[in-house]
């Protein structure tokens, strides 16, 4: 199989090298030059200069991975990709996207006959070494075209990805996996700070009931520091949890903690601490408790 990757930041260079280790050949594209001849050298990817170069580079049908961040930006790229390839081509995008602008996309696609795959992608640094958690939606016809990779992009070629329904449900399903992710890293940090209050930080990932992959790389970065006091405490949100307790709020569900968790990041965000001086502010006039002052 030859396909093309576009934009080859942390993800995109490391899926290059799993695919081309795993007998993909890969045409690439990149801003960077330099980081598209880096990978040409060291993996055997085929250099492209644009997106027109890289499109002519491929066999028909077409198949084009683009690793864009939501927005904008992949909206620019799929259109100019619109305009390069033919019936039967096919597009996936792995990035973090809402999934009514994939539904969207995918039905403007098809209009010209080119197949669309929303890829949510998940396994961060760690995917070149461990494998990419794939959560796919598209047709039966282009999941087959683009199994191959698929396989070599996975844990293992059966486990670890997934045809999770038509367009838009790839990025539907990933939006809620961040969603998840959210509430897990917020219960973890709460723990972890009552312990740590205690002198009582250890790892519990060995046997523990709450034991996980994520607990593991905390425990690790808890070995080499346990007061994190460098580290600022602003913890930014990439717009899936948000996005995640929208869809809920849209289909009156309740998601308490996941919802609970992302205002948690938003209240990372205030270094003023406006409302926490309020708080103290009300409580000096309704108990006439003190207030700290600088």
């Amino acid at each position: 199989m030859r396909m093309a990757m576009v934009v080859l930041g942390k993800m995109g260079a490391n899926m290059v090298r799993r695919l081309r280790r795993g007998g993909i050949e890969i045409v690439g594209y990149d801003r960077s030059r330099e980081v598209v001849d880096a990978l040409a050298r060291e993996e055997g990817m085929v250099a492209a200069e644009g997106l027109a170069d890289l499109v002519s580079k491929l066999p028909a049908p077409r198949v084009v991975w683009v690793m864009l961040p939501a927005g904008d930006i992949t909206e620019t790229c799929l259109a100019e990709l619109h305009n390069l390839l033919s019936k039967g081509d096919l597009v996936i995008d792995g990035g973090n996207t809402n999934y009514h602008d994939s539904q969207r996309r995918g039905a403007w696609l098809a209009e010209a006959g080119i197949e669309f795959v929303d890829a949510g992608t998940s396994g961060g640094v760690w995917g070149l070494e461990n494998g990419y958690c794939l959560m796919v939606g598209g047709s039966d016809a282009a999941i087959e075209l683009l199994s191959p990779a698929l396989k070599v992009l996975a844990p293992g070629h059966d486990y670890g990805w997934a045809h999770v329904g038509p367009v838009g449900a790839g990025h539907f399903t990933k939006m809620v996996h961040n969603g998840v992710e959210y509430a897990l890293m917020t219960a973890y940090s709460e723990g972890y700070e009552l312990l740590a209050a205690e002198d009582l930080v250890k790892d519990p990932q060995h046997g523990s009931v709450v034991r996980s992959w994520l607990l593991d790389l905390t425990a690790d970065a808890l070995k080499a520091d346990q007061t994190l006091e460098n580290i600022k405490p602003i913890v930014p949100d990439s717009g899936e949890g948000r996005w995640t307790a929208i869809e809920a709020i849209d289909q009156g569900q309740a998601l308490p903690v996941i919802s609970m968790s992302l205002a948690m990041r938003f209240a990372s965000q205030d270094q003023a601490g406006y409302a926490h001086r309020l708080l103290s502010m009300m409580r000096n006039a309704f108990g006439g408790h003190a207030v700290a002052k600088k």
